[in-house]
């Protein structure tokens, strides 16, 4: 993809952060560290308003990150009490977590769709995550996860749930929404997939679309079947896909990675590498006869060796492979025999 800053794509290539940028009249970007993550900062966008600044997605809740949200304001010339709005294009806490932490300093208003809304307190209140723990627990075990790392998956992510402030929104975002931020004609797009209820935001009359995770410039957000997610979220991904292909952008601004211009071309790109891998699970199944699973992932070609991923990547694995099994059966090209394990075998 063609960079729309190289300076940008040069510090992710390079493993270094980005400058805080204004990236046009009105619109400036601050990359926000991730502690422990290799996609190592968030690009938190900062649209100026008559009255102050709306961010797009916040960053974990850290003191390291809210620090750098607020240097980074600095930098344009605006402070955290002139946010008036935290747009979260989806519940992940590198985009979610920090939202709370803005709130109480600014007042500022907190927006997400109702899908993702829905889950915030199953997923961070303290008095609710046992139930999604075990829920995923018993979802690993019907894929075949060995019982030695069963608990180990099921419980992976735990080690993050500090890093978010658990808010809940003050306004619900639907598909096609306004929204009414002065200055702007900022129009929500529902893109489901990689959460339930991400967000995208375009702005027909500057150009411009604001991807999060959805659209990335080298890499594909995961897309896995989990106890948060619907029966086909690969199928909601890939509508989601089409549904932003024909956008009339000149510039893709995700969350991570670097700014780049060539939407429809990126979206090809992605829709094949979905074709090539559902192929590549086909011929595996089709080569074991019968497998579950996490069998079948552990086949796959990643972009390390399976035994070198660490654990809560390889629930993520195991989750995204699942993903695809399961829109190969919608299609007909896998049937699963239920059990524990659900074992997966070609027509």
């Amino acid at each position: 993809m063609t960079p729309a800053n190289p300076a940008q794509r040069e510090a992710w290539v390079g493993g270094t952060f980005p400058e805080v940028e204004r990236v046009r009249p009105g619109l400036w970007s601050v990359p926000v560290p991730i502690p422990i993550n290799p996609l190592r900062y968030v690009l938190v966008y900062v649209l100026e308003l008559p009255d102050g600044v709306a961010i797009i997605d916040a960053g974990w809740n850290t003191d390291e990150a809210y620090d750098a949200l607020v240097a980074g304001l600095g930098v344009a010339g605006y402070a955290i009490t002139d946010v008036k709005g935290v747009l979260v294009t989806h519940i992940h806490p590198d985009h979610y977590g920090l939202a709370g932490r803005i709130r109480e300093s600014s007042g500022a208003w907190i927006a997400l769709h109702p899908a993702d809304a829905r889950l915030v307190r199953e997923r961070y209140d303290d008095d609710a995550i046992d139930s999604l723990v075990q829920r995923e627990r018993a979802l690993l075990r019907r894929c075949g996860v060995p019982d030695l790392t069963l608990d180990e998956l099921a419980g992976a992510s735990m080690m993050i749930r500090h890093m978010v402030s658990m808010a809940r929104p003050d306004r619900l975002v639907e598909d096609g929404d306004d929204l009414g931020l002065p200055g702007w004609d900022l129009r929500a797009i529902w893109t489901p997939g990689h959460s339930p209820g991400h967000l995208c935001f375009v702005s027909p009359e500057r150009k411009v679309l604001f991807s999060g995770d959805h659209v990335l410039a080298r890499i594909t957000p995961i897309v896995a079947v989990h106890p948060q997610s619907g029966p086909n979220p690969l199928a909601d991904y890939l509508d989601s896909l089409d549904a932003v292909r024909k956008l009339e952008v000149e510039e893709v601004l995700p969350a991570h990675e670097y700014r780049f211009l060539e939407l429809a071309e990126r979206v090809d790109t992605v829709l094949a590498h979905h074709d090539a891998r559902l192929a590549e699970i086909e011929q595996v199944v089709g080569a074991a006869g019968a497998a579950n699973c996490w069998d079948v992932a552990t086949r796959l070609t990643w972009s390390r060796p399976w035994e070198t991923i660490p654990p809560f990547m390889r629930r993520s694995a195991n989750n995204e492979t699942l993903a695809h099994l399961a829109w190969l059966e919608a299609k007909g090209r896998v049937v699963r025999e239920a059990g524990e394990p659900d074992l997966w075998r070609l027509p």
